[in-house]
């Protein structure tokens, strides 16, 4: 089966740590440009983190040195490591790789 599965979404204070995970099936991942978006409500979907095949990244400046994207070939997954997390930052967390979405995660960070 063809899908991507997000975990790992919460609640947690502001300040505090979140470890989204992704797996994907069905997708040939080690060649995948694997990529998080967020959406938080009443707001278009922004693109938040991206890792290359090559383990290439890039980030939104909004979560630049907070957020850290990684992949694991062998496990066919890719993480977003999300420290120093603000209120800003809740939103529904989507993984995309190809023309493939998963069906989001829901982080949610109080004040």
């Amino acid at each position: 089966q063809v899908q991507l599965v997000e975990s790992g979404g919460g609640l947690v204070q502001a300040g505090g740590s979140l470890r989204l995970s992704c797996v994907a099936s069905g997708i040939i991942f080690r060649i995948a440009i694997m990529k998080w978006y967020r959406q938080a409500p009443g707001k278009q979907r922004e693109l938040v983190a991206t890792v290359t095949s090559g383990g290439d990244t890039n980030y939104a400046d909004s979560v630049k040195g907070r957020f850290t994207i990684s992949r694991d070939n062998a496990k066919n997954t890719v993480f977003l490591q999300m420290n120093s997390l603000k209120p800003e930052d809740t939103a529904a967390y989507y993984c995309n790789a190809f023309q493939l979405w998963g069906q989001g995660t829901l982080v949610t960070v109080s004040s």
